[in-house]
């Protein structure tokens, strides 16, 4: 099976309040250190999962450079990283190569090194089309030079555009969510990722609005009943303008659908590069396990300074600290809670003929329950989220863990 690549690119301009992720603002000087690292792990991908006790194709045929901001890098670091994934593996002539950028950070020069090195999708983190909107989170870009940025990148041959928006932004109301909405629409873009905000404590924003104060706006974000009254607005407006739900997050016109983002849903191979890179490989068939885990270090100085494998140096085969071995029971539990983010849902006879048809009976009585609190339906051998289950999907995911075999044992 065909190989995803994800290389992770944890540098911004600036930290959006609402960010969780292991990214930040960080000397240029570090960048030249990181791209080295990234690299040399690329160069020994076949002895990282040799180590890790997974199997890996040579054949790519996605490739994904998130973060983080990749466009921050200077043209040649991001032509290093390219070449870095040719050399150990063939990329498929049809392979489907994303950047994610921040609108604001597409020079002509990044551009035309993109196209050198074969992106042909670019994911932009727009968030909002509302200015006041994307500035309260620290977003530092506007709705005139994200439509700006959309004209370059089409006038570059690059038609494969996916925008982000956020609902539940401080200041957003009804109204300014549909101007948003409308405004992706018109850009034409044939797809777009709808999150609603997330509140935690690894966030500035989720910190403070858990405290109940007001910096960073904490007191102009919408209540939880409007955050999910925008997302289903979104996917009432965005599935009537022909860019239809494929995922709980994900809309796409016939056809564009993320390749590299779908690996994860199926449970399709991918190896990842970077700090808090994760990957999922197949182990060998009649082994112990189904499938092996694991990630590296979420923190750039020590990922940038280990000189083993990965940030961590593990202590013999099969032992590195952010490895997670899968066994056939837990690939199953996977295979259901990853797959019902699909609006497709999971195909139960070919769930059965994959894993068994003990290991998906298992699961029966947890879909009844769920079923009879219309969180899911089963139509012709699919069963899939409602679209109150999207809603609540964590619950219904949780539901499923713990109807898990192993679990209840």
């Amino acid at each position: 099976m065909a190989l995803g690549v994800y290389i992770s690119v944890p540098f911004c301009k600036t930290k959006c309040s609402y960010c969780n992720f292991a990214s930040g603002v960080f000397s240029k000087q570090v960048f030249k250190r990181y791209v080295n690292r990234v690299v040399e792990d690329a160069g020994r991908s076949a002895s990282i999962a040799t180590q890790m006790g997974g199997a890996i194709d040579r054949e790519v045929d996605s490739i994904y450079l998130g973060g983080g901001t990749p466009t921050l890098l200077e043209p040649e670091q991001l032509a290093r990283l390219f070449a870095a994934v040719r050399q150990p593996f063939v990329v498929a002539a049809d392979a489907e190569i994303t950047v994610e950028c921040a609108p604001g950070t597409l020079s002509p020069a990044v551009i035309e090194t993109l196209l050198l090195c074969g992106v042909n999708r670019v994911s932009l983190g727009v968030q909002s089309f509302i200015d006041k909107e994307s500035s309260s989170v620290a977003r530092l870009h506007t709705r005139a030079v994200t439509l700006e940025e959309i004209a370059r990148l089409r006038a570059a041959g690059v038609e494969n555009i996916s925008i982000d928006l956020i609902a539940g932004l401080p200041h957003q109301t009804r109204e300014s969510w549909d101007d948003s909405l409308l405004q992706l629409i018109d850009t034409g873009v044939p797809h777009a990722s709808v999150y609603m905000l997330e509140i935690d404590e690894d966030s500035r924003l989720g910190r403070e609005l858990i405290a109940g104060g007001t910096k960073y706006h904490a007191h102009f974000v919408p209540d939880e009943d409007l955050i999910a009254e925008l997302y289903e607005r979104a996917v009432e407006r965005l599935n009537g303008a022909g860019i239809s739900q494929y995922e709980i997050s994900n809309f796409a016109r016939a056809g564009w659908e993320s390749k590299h983002n779908l690996k994860y849903w199926t449970r399709q191979p991918y190896l990842g590069f970077g700090v808090d890179a994760h990957s999922m490989l197949s182990c060998e068939p009649g082994g112990e396990f189904e499938s092996v885990r694991f990630s590296t270090s979420d923190n750039l100085e020590q990922y940038v300074s280990s000189s083993g494998p990965f940030p961590t140096e593990a202590k013999g085969p099969g032992t590195h600290p952010n490895r997670t071995p899968v066994d056939e029971s837990q690939a199953v539990e996977e295979a259901f809670f990853l797959g019902l983010r699909l609006v497709k849902g999971v195909d139960l006879e070919e769930a059965a003929e994959r894993y068994g048809t003990p290991a998906t009976i298992a699961f029966r009585e947890a879909f009844a329950e769920m079923a009879s609190a219309g969180l899911v339906e089963v139509e012709e051998g699919r069963i899939r989220l409602t679209n109150r289950g999207r809603l609540l999907s964590n619950e219904v995911f949780a539901r499923l863990i713990d109807s898990t075999p192993a679990t209840k044992a």
